[in-house]
């Protein structure tokens, strides 16, 4: 299907990354006879992870064929070698270096694109704001009962390149969609869900208007075969149904057991998964399942045995009778208000104590701030520009103590929490001044907590 179409073309992977995919991306070219050059912004030392992973590959290459680095900076001269450019979806379209390349009518990709292009396979795309991971990977955990060959991969750190050359027609792939992978795409997957949508993002985006017309990328180009899974209970993204040409289902936590997704109290209680949000996640994957015609118990199977997925809410460590969790992925505050109500209702007699803080997002803390002082939730801030934003807010608030360090957030947990209250990380803001990224925070985090008995 793919066989020479790369075969020694020059190929610059524009971000390498943090979290895999761009190494994916790198392997994919090497393994068509491409010449490669990676070309980001991050230091060898920032990227030292990622390098040592493409190190492997290079071991199996032929003479002449190994990966060059323009590293801590950009080279326009590289943008002008390339016979094609695959960017990271961290980059924006608006880059000048992307410019120089389409002034010289070098073509511009990403991997999700290039996917969509050469790819025969059945996909099932996830994006929203919040609960994409868990719920595309619920929906890969129910599938894979009853089909084989089923992939996950998008952003989760997996490139779908890795596996396009083994991709038979029709296979089932889910994808996780972010909004900056959703931007270049031409094409919608056969089946698109839309967890929510929330303001985020906007130290990217003009205002919440562009990052909405980024997330509807995902059912933009679908047709009337097609299926639009949207949340019954979001008044923005059901709001999208207006422009669907697909089939529009609406998903419903609240409608149990003989609501829109039709199964029984069994299915419903065999989900492990506490929260408001979980029930969300779990009712768009049921819809995902009917359409794809999973039985019953192959469902009641599947749920039972998923655990969810790490940095959401996971559970970490209990220590002298308090109980540690990783939220690390809330990065904006309406997930940090869902953590605090979802713990709040499964520990209601626990004092919860939240780690927050980083780097500011462009977002709205006042909602948060009533949350914390109705719950009475203790706050341990980290550094940053959005823990700022939140102290604005929080003004007057007693419950608050300033740490430096993660290692210090968990010192100071540790301090306050007694027998029975909760410790969640659940920081509500970016991670770039600390941290190499929200799962470096989340490491760092179980690390900590886990050095003590």
């Amino acid at each position: 299907m793919i066989k020479n179409i790369f075969k020694n073309k020059k190929v610059l992977i524009m971000g390498l990354g943090l979290n895999g995919g761009g190494v994916g991306v790198a392997k994919f070219f090497c393994k068509q006879g491409a010449e490669v050059l990676v070309t980001d912004k991050k230091t060898e030392e920032q990227l030292k992870e990622s390098l040592e992973n493409l190190k492997k590959l290079e071991e199996n290459l032929p003479a002449g064929r190994q990966v060059k680095y323009t590293l801590g900076r950009h080279e326009e001269e590289d943008f002008l070698w390339a016979d094609m450019i695959i960017k990271n979806p961290d980059v924006p379209s608006t880059s000048p270096y992307l410019e120089i390349a389409r002034k010289n009518k070098i073509p511009v990709e990403t991997d999700l694109t290039l996917f969509f292009k050469l790819s025969k396979a059945f996909v099932i795309g996830v994006t929203g704001t919040k609960g994409k991971t868990t719920t595309a990977s619920l929906i890969y955990h129910i599938l894979k009962q009853k089909y084989k060959n089923v992939l996950l991969a998008g952003n989760i750190g997996v490139s779908p390149l890795e596996f396009l050359p083994k991709i038979k027609k029709n296979q089932k792939v889910v994808l996780e969609l972010s909004s900056f992978g959703l931007e270049d795409l031409k094409q919608s997957p056969q089946v698109a869900v839309i967890t929510n949508i929330m303001p985020d993002h906007l130290n990217r985006y003009a205002n919440m208007a562009e990052y909405i017309e980024a997330k509807k990328i995902i059912f933009k180009f679908q047709t009337k075969k097609d299926f639009l899974i949207l949340n019954g209970d979001d008044a923005a993204s059901k709001s999208f149904s207006k422009e669907a040409k697909a089939k529009v289902i609406f998903s419903n936590k609240g409608k149990r057991p003989n609501g829109s997704h039709g199964y029984p109290e069994k299915v419903l209680d065999s989900f492990k998964l506490f929260g408001e949000n979980n029930l969300s996640n779990l009712a768009e994957a049921l819809e995902v399942a009917k359409i794809m015609k999973v039985p019953e118990g192959v469902i009641v199977k599947a749920l039972k045995s998923f655990k969810g997925v790490p940095n959401r809410q996971e559970f970490v460590k209990e220590l002298n009778g308090v109980k540690y969790f990783n939220d690390t992925t809330a990065t904006i505050p309406e997930a940090v208000i869902s953590a605090i109500d979802s713990f709040s209702e499964k520990f209601p007699s626990a004092k919860l104590f939240i780690i927050c803080g980083g780097v500011y997002k462009g977002v709205d803390y006042n909602d948060f701030a009533k949350k914390v002082r109705e719950k009475s939730v203790g706050l341990i801030m980290l550094p940053g520009n959005g823990s700022d934003k939140m102290k604005e807010k929080l003004e007057g608030y007693k419950e608050m103590a300033d740490v430096l360090s993660m290692q210090e957030a968990v010192e100071k947990a540790r301090s306050l929490a007694k027998a029975g209250d909760v410790v969640v990380l659940s920081p509500g803001a970016s991670s770039f001044n600390l941290f190499k990224n929200e799962f470096d925070r989340g490491n760092q985090f179980v690390g900590e907590v886990k050095k003590y008995e």
